[in-house]
């Protein structure tokens, strides 16, 4: 296997930042900051790519830990560019509250649309501020996508949430590519090495899926270099989640 250039494919992709931003004269990002890798990782792209002074990083809390929010100024303070908090906590809580209209639901039920909920939530923040800062600013803001190639092949985000964005920098690029690239860029440690959760249900990333991100990136290389077991459960994780990826669309 090639061994991989963190300083090369940085500047690849820092320079496809640029052309595509004169190319379609646009003129900023925004982008949530979660206090973890990608999003620090992203943050440095954009600030190398566009300059601190075009770049706005969004904390988005809602029943989110603090620590989250702390670890999002790290990477603001060393990057230097502008963070803003918006938190969602009382807009969750009041879509909560109308729901309760449609019926009396306990926890069990819900919880998997209340996870998803969060993130939507954050996604159309992410929008309305990059309409707002577009408009205040004379010149086009995109809002940047935050997932990595292993969490896209088993299909780790949510639909109509993460899933949603202008442009994509670190998408090909597995976790341990993505870690490179932030030790390149300097990212905060702390944010760089922190163990990967969602912030949204209190368990880490690979809790939840039930496999690590190496042996993901390994099956992406190949699928037999894991073991069967954990091999079918990757499987079974990127054919499950097939849908979010492709709307069928009937055509007459």
């Amino acid at each position: 296997m090639k061994k991989f250039d963190a300083k090369l494919e940085t500047e690849r992709v820092i320079n496809f930042i640029r052309n595509y931003y004169k190319e379609n004269n646009l003129g900023g990002v925004i982008l949530g900051i979660s206090g973890g890798k990608d999003s620090g990782v992203v943050a440095g792209l954009f600030t190398k790519a566009l300059g601190k002074e075009n770049v706005i990083g969004v904390t988005l809390p809602c029943h989110s830990k603090e620590e989250d929010r702390i670890d999002a100024k790290l990477v603001s303070d060393y990057y230097g560019f502008k963070l803003i908090n918006f938190d969602i906590t009382s807009t969750f809580d009041a879509f909560k509250d109308e729901l309760k209209n449609l019926g009396d639901f306990n926890l069990e039920q819900t919880k998997n649309s209340d996870i998803n909920l969060k993130p939507r939530l954050r996604m159309s923040t992410l929008y309305y501020l990059a309409a707002l800062y577009s408009a205040l600013k004379g010149k086009t803001y995109l809002v940047a996508g935050t997932s990595n190639k292993c969490e896209l092949f088993v299909g780790y985000f949510t639909k109509g949430g993460d899933s949603v964005h202008d442009i994509s920098t670190i998408a090909d690029f597995t976790v341990d590519e993505v870690i490179a690239i932030g030790e390149y860029l300097k990212v905060p440690e702390k944010v760089l090495y922190k163990k990967p959760n969602d912030g949204l249900s209190n368990q880490t990333d690979e809790d939840k899926l039930g496999v690590k991100y190496k042996d993901i990136a390994s099956y992406i290389e190949d699928p037999n270099l894991v073991e069967k077991e954990t091999r079918e459960k990757i499987k079974r994780l990127h054919n499950t989640n097939k849908h979010k990826f492709n709307i069928p669309t009937y055509r007459k």
